[in-house]
């Protein structure tokens, strides 16, 4: 059976409101992924590793009243959350089960399956993705979303202070094993998985509003915690109450924009 790591960003309710914040901005660029992937009305959608349920209320909204998602995740307050939401939210056509991604029922057909941010927290994505493969059927979709801060290293040098505080969530992230350039490992994971290669599909979100500025500014006060059990220093980006602030008036003063790690999709049909 597949090993699952240790989840670096944890399932407390602050990470969960945050995890809901940065799901409304995100949003936009997941749908155009799944909708170039190929999910549809009808369809009977697998959502893994669900979190607080905003991608399986996403992919819900695709299929429609006559489409069905099933969300699992392992981490039951996540779970509560997402059902609660959904429940809130009016959606009939989408629930959620306590599973593991290394754990997965056999035989059950699904159309699809999806994920966001998932395989690069997975020690072994190459087995899970061979086993999430064996549950969809002949012509579904297999489709991720993940991550490569490659480009945000590359386009924030004008942003010192946005530089650094990407850099040091970037620097935890990694030390705590994620692999942190998934979206361009995407290829190789599907084909090692038994898959073809993948269609590839990229966007950097940018933006200089408060709103986003505090993406980045959320995701690092998430992972302090995890940064100092590892021994990484956080003070190059001095007092974290004032961090949201700093980085807003130095995005405001440049005239321009920042970017936000990219999302990586990889899509294939089975």
């Amino acid at each position: 059976m597949p090993e699952v790591r240790s989840y670096v960003l944890g399932s407390a309710e602050s990470e969960q409101e945050r995890l809901i914040r940065q799901a409304a901005r995100l949003a936009p660029y997941t749908e155009r992924f799944f909708r170039d992937a190929g999910l549809a009305a009808g369809q009977r959608v697998l959502d893994v590793g669900s979190g607080v349920g905003d991608v399986a209320m996403l992919a819900a909204r695709l299929v429609g009243p006559a489409g069905e998602v099933v969300g699992i995740e392992r981490d039951s307050h996540s779970i509560a959350c997402a059902r609660a939401r959904a429940v809130g939210a009016g959606f009939r056509n989408v629930s959620f089960g306590q599973c593991d991604v290394a754990d997965l029922p056999r035989g059950e057909g699904f159309d699809a399956v999806v994920g966001r941010y998932i395989l690069m927290f997975l020690p072994d994505p190459v087995a899970v993705l061979r086993s999430l493969a064996s549950v969809v059927r002949p012509g579904g979709v297999i489709a991720f979303q993940e991550v490569s801060w490659a480009c945000f290293h590359v386009l924030s040098s004008h942003l010192p202070l946005w530089s650094a505080t990407g850099a040091l969530a970037c620097e935890v992230i990694r030390r705590s094993g994620a692999n942190v350039e998934m979206g361009f490992d995407l290829p190789r994971v599907f084909q090692e998985a038994g898959l073809s290669a993948p269609a590839m599909h990229m966007e950097a979100p940018l933006g200089n509003d408060p709103q986003f500025v505090g993406l980045i500014c959320d995701l690092l006060g998430s992972l302090l915690p995890e940064a100092e059990r590892l021994g990484i220093r956080a003070d190059i980006i001095g007092d974290f109450d004032t961090l949201a602030e700093r980085l807003q008036a130095e995005v405001a003063a440049s005239r321009g924009v920042a970017v936000f790690p990219a999302l990586v999709g990889g899509w294939v049909r089975k």
